[in-house]
């Protein structure tokens, strides 16, 4: 019979005791302060003395429960059985319809056992393999944290082995005087459960059992020695037991997760394992575990970390070389350089220089030490070979040709071609194929004759990613065959991408009433520009208007402008998806024409100079007129006149004023109109061909 059965027993046979006792009313539910277990039965009574109408149902936390979980014992006592309660926490409440009138009610409280158990029998850090002397066991456990809950681990005599108010707990032999552990360890199987107990309820976990060897937990691998080499890294430790894995992982990467490799050493006194899978000049962090032949792995031993050596066969090894032109003394300067071999190799390296004369080796050898990415060695006009060896170790890394001066036997191309891409940092190169057998092309690229790049193919064109933006690269194209080295062929140089300049300097010049002349003049430190377009916006009295012209313009005329108006100005040069604007410049436009005012004023000017010429040329006339000369009667002389048939004029006769004396008319002429009269000049006789003016003549005769 069941605690709650008893329980409801007991309740009916206090009902009944108290009916004898005489008639007096009662109402209630009972058991009170009910803590079950969860995934368990309840039964709660109810007593109805004190309603006799009416029928009883029950309700869970205010919500209706079915009537088939209810049953009705008497008139005055109704059950309710809940099969597998699992709330934690839930309000029953017992109600008459008659007035739904509440009769009592009951809170259920459940509760768990622990489960989940786990064990380990380990041994102190400090302490050797052996017996182990500490047993530790944890389980999981839901319960309300209001309460105290106690914990004691039992065998399977009810032997008490640990105590504990967590959800873990340690027995530690070595502290106290016991053979429990002694025993444990030497019996299979074995059975533990755990006992949780609080001041309302008391339960009991499932037994655990368990192979005391299969939860040994031995102490992590001590004197860890970690030893790199140029192929590996060999790990050694001082283990107790055979089983043992090997943890490693990049120290630069450390939450990738880790490579774990298993080992077992038949040699148990120390082991020794290689890790094969390493990389070149790496860090990497290395622990060890270990466990018995049955039990569980041990900690993971402190991680140690070592650096890997370079190894040839772990990394894409690329050696290249430029050679200068010879030089007064006849050398040439070879620049030597190499890519894959990381940057954080600590290693020397070692160029070994090997020359021939007509195909066949000197026997002369010559040694130049690096540093870690390139190295620059001295060679004559002969062809030579270069060998990139490891200092320390001797080891050969790679070699390359460099071929004799003036050798035409050689493999060449021809026209190399360069153009640029539309994206942005890439420039696309050609090439003719060469005449002479080719296994492959070098191509190199440098934009400032320091670093240099390079890759091979084996076709005549390639193309260039990753370029700065507006930089001008040298591009080289070398020829292979059977690892010799042909003759290169440059390219010119070429700009990875173009773009607009950074300065646009901006003048008005020209300005009339309607038009004016805008001139720019770009400035740019880079020498990669190129504008496709330049679009010119100017601005009056809130209107703005633009007219755009080729690149190659440095200069427009605006038209149709209005006369006495302020304008702002500005250039906009755009190419190769790039813009770049000009700060403003102002002008203001003419109110007139001047073509109208140099017009007028050169009207004006030829008007002035023909009044000045006109009155010059009548005051010129006038003077002349008023110093004509008069005849001196005095000075004349008498000549015989021409017959009034043979007179003639043949010109004017116009002395001046400072080479003819002035000539007086006297009486005795006068008298004498009618003679013949000879004027004379400076005392001399006018001459005979009659060139006299009429003026003249005329003053004579009077």
């Amino acid at each position: 019979m069941s605690l709650f059965s008893i329980f409801v027993v007991a309740a009916l046979f206090l009902s009944l005791c108290d009916s004898f006792k005489g008639p007096h009313v009662i109402c209630d539910v009972s058991p009170k302060d009910l803590y079950v277990e969860q995934n368990s039965s309840v039964e709660i009574v109810c007593q109805t003395s004190c309603s006799n109408n009416g029928k009883v149902f029950w309700t869970l936390n205010g919500i209706h429960i079915s009537e088939s979980l209810s049953k009705t014992i008497n008139a005055t006592h109704t059950v309710l059985s809940l099969r597998n309660f699992t709330q934690s926490s839930a309000a029953v409440q017992c109600h008459s319809s008659y007035g739904n009138q509440l009769l009592g009610g009951v809170t259920i409280r459940t509760y768990s056992k622990p489960k989940n158990i786990t064990c380990v029998l380990h041994y102190d850090v400090n302490k050797p393999n052996g017996v182990p002397k500490l047993f530790t066991c944890s389980w999981e456990h839901h319960v309300d944290s209001s309460q105290t809950t106690n914990y004691t681990i039992l065998n399977n005599s009810s032997v008490e082995i640990c105590k504990s108010q967590g959800v873990n707990c340690t027995h530690n032999s070595t502290r106290l005087a016991d053979d429990i552990l002694d025993y444990m360890y030497f019996l299979n199987p074995y059975t533990i459960k755990v006992r949780a107990k609080t001041q309302y309820w008391e339960t009991d976990s499932d037994p655990y059992v368990f192979d005391p060897r299969s939860i040994t937990k031995i102490n992590p691998p001590k004197n860890l020695k970690i030893t790199p080499s140029s192929e590996n890294l060999s790990v050694k430790w001082d283990p107790d037991e055979p089983r043992c894995q090997v943890k490693y992982y990049k120290t630069s990467e450390p939450d990738k997760a880790p490579e774990v490799l298993w080992t077992n050493p038949s040699d148990f006194s120390i082991s020794v394992f290689t890790i094969e899978e390493v990389e070149s000049c790496i860090n990497y962090n290395v622990s060890v575990r270990c466990a018995s032949e049955r039990g569980l792995w041990s900690e993971w031993s402190p991680e140690k970390t070592a650096f890997t050596k370079l190894s040839r066969s772990r990394i894409r090894m690329g050696l290249w070389r430029k050679v200068a032109e010879p030089g007064k003394n006849g050398k040439r300067k070879v620049h030597l350089m190499w890519k894959g071999i990381p940057s954080t190799c600590r290693e020397a390296f070692l160029v070994k220089q090997v020359a021939y004369n007509d195909n066949t080796t000197t026997g002369n050898y010559t040694y130049t030490s690096c540093g870690n990415s390139s190295c620059d060695v001295d060679v004559d006009h002969r062809s030579h070979r270069l060998y990139l060896t490891v200092s320390d170790s001797g080891a050969l890394l790679d070699s390359v040709y460099v071929p004799a001066v003036g050798d035409a036997s050689l493999p060449e191309v021809w026209s190399i071609k360069t153009t640029k891409s539309r994206m942005r940092g890439i420039i696309q190169v050609s090439w003719n194929v060469s005449e002479k057998p080719v296994s492959s092309y070098i191509i190199d690229w440098t934009h400032d004759g320091r670093r240099y790049f390079w890759k091979e193919t084996t076709f005549t064109n390639a193309t260039l990613f990753g370029l700065l933006h507006r930089t001008p690269y040298n591009i080289t194209v070398t020829p292979l065959f059977n690892n010799i080295s042909g003759n290169s062929i440059h390219a010119e140089p070429f700009c990875s991408s173009m773009g607009v300049p950074e300065d646009i300097d901006v003048t008005v010049e020209e300005v009339d009433d309607k038009s004016a002349f805008v001139k720019w003049d770009i400035k740019s430190q880079n020498p990669c520009n190129d504008v496709d377009t330049y679009t010119i916006f100017y601005e009056a009295q809130g209107l703005q208007h633009n007219v755009s012209v080729s690149g190659s313009e440095d200069g427009v005329w605006l038209k149709d402008l209005k006369p006495n108006t302020h304008y702002n100005v500005r250039v906009q040069a755009t190419g190769d998806n790039e813009t770049n604007m000009s700060s403003k410049v102002h002008f203001i436009t003419n109110k007139y024409d001047p073509r109208l005012i140099k017009a007028l004023s050169i009207c004006g000017g030829i008007l002035v100079v023909l009044v000045l010429s006109i009155g010059l040329t009548c005051a010129v006339q006038w003077k002349k007129f008023n110093d004509k000369p008069v005849p001196n009667p005095r000075l004349s002389s008498v000549a015989k006149w021409l017959t009034q048939s043979h007179a003639k004029v043949e010109g004017f006769f116009q002395p001046t004023t400072d080479q003819i004396e002035n000539q007086v008319v006297t009486g005795k002429t006068q008298r004498n109109r009618g003679a013949p009269l000879t004027p004379v000049r400076n005392e001399q006789p006018i001459s005979q061909s009659g060139h006299c003016g009429a003026s003249v003549g005329k003053a004579i005769q009077e």
